[in-house]
């Protein structure tokens, strides 16, 4: 059994002062999120044993607010390949991980990057799902929004699309009008 998860930098200032998209920064909302989300996965014990993280600022400083709140802490490895990424090019750096070395002690791996392509392969994952997730889901990944898939399979090699169970699709959002409704 796989497990990977997938999320959305946290909220971002619509411009950065230098002017190029990737030096753009979280903006006050991001910075809560954030943290929110890693309080999530630690909470229901979906700490991952990697985590991918586009060398981006927003990426990078989610990651940041992020990674306190897990315990144990994983590892981490900025990729630059996950900045613009589409879905074919995610789904590969994925794939990748069958090549490491402890890639048979990676039971779990969080990749935090961008969209479209997180949401474009979120939504071709998709073999099964709840009907309300998958609803949500087609509809946007939002910033700070999280997708856990779950493969039955041995080898990262063997992640495919259409083939993924989508455990749960999660956000700040969503979080906050579950806690209103209980």
């Amino acid at each position: 059994m796989r497990r990977l998860l997938l999320l959305r930098h946290s909220k971002t200032e619509r411009d950065s002062p230098s002017g190029y998209d990737r030096d753009r920064r979280l903006d006050a909302r991001g910075r809560t999120d954030a943290p929110e989300i890693g309080h999530y996965l630690s909470d229901h014990k979906l700490v991952p044993d990697l985590v991918l993280v586009s060398p981006a600022a927003r990426t990078r400083e989610t990651w940041e607010l992020l990674a306190p709140t897990l315990t144990p802490e994983p590892d981490a490895e900025f990729v630059p390949d996950l900045y613009g990424a589409d879905a074919r090019d995610l789904l590969q750096i994925v794939r990748a991980a069958s090549g490491r070395a402890d890639d048979k002690g990676l039971k779990s791996i969080m990749v935090v990057a961008h969209n479209p392509g997180l949401h474009e392969l979120s939504i071709e994952l998709i073999g099964k799902a709840k009907a309300e997730d998958r609803e949500a889901l087609e509809e946007n990944l939002p910033t700070s929004g999280l997708t856990v898939f779950k493969f039955a399979v041995d080898d990262w090699n063997d992640v495919s699309v259409r083939h993924g169970t989508l455990d749960r699709f999660v956000s700040p959002r969503r979080l906050r009008l579950q806690r209103e409704s209980d």
